[in-house]
């Protein structure tokens, strides 16, 4: 029954040639379809094949929304527009210091 079952191929279509590839060595599947080695995503935008692996290591990773959003936190919690504990206020407050602009 497997003699039956055709062989994945690559499904990248070469307009120049009207066809798509249908190379069967090396297929592996991509959000495009299943791609030969020579017609990744990589190997098309004409860069390294990525190593093998679960990604970026974590300090390499961007910043997500919720990390940066604390950045705004001690201002807000400082205005009074975000609730805090007591200690939490008057720690924002000092940190910001609103009394820097007015040059007291």
């Amino acid at each position: 029954m497997s003699g039956d079952r055709p062989r994945p191929e690559c499904r990248h279509w070469i307009g120049s040639e009207s066809r798509h590839c249908r190379a069967v060595d090396g297929i592996r599947p991509y959000i495009q379809g299943l791609r030969c080695p020579m017609h990744t995503p990589s190997a098309l935008a004409g860069k390294p094949e990525p190593p093998p692996g679960y990604g970026l290591p974590p300090g390499d990773l961007p910043l997500s929304p919720l990390s940066t959003s604390a950045l705004a936190d001690n201002s807000a919690v400082a205005s009074g527009k975000r609730r805090s504990t007591p200690a939490a206020y008057r720690a924002a407050q000092a940190a910001v210091d609103h009394r820097k602009d007015l040059n007291l």
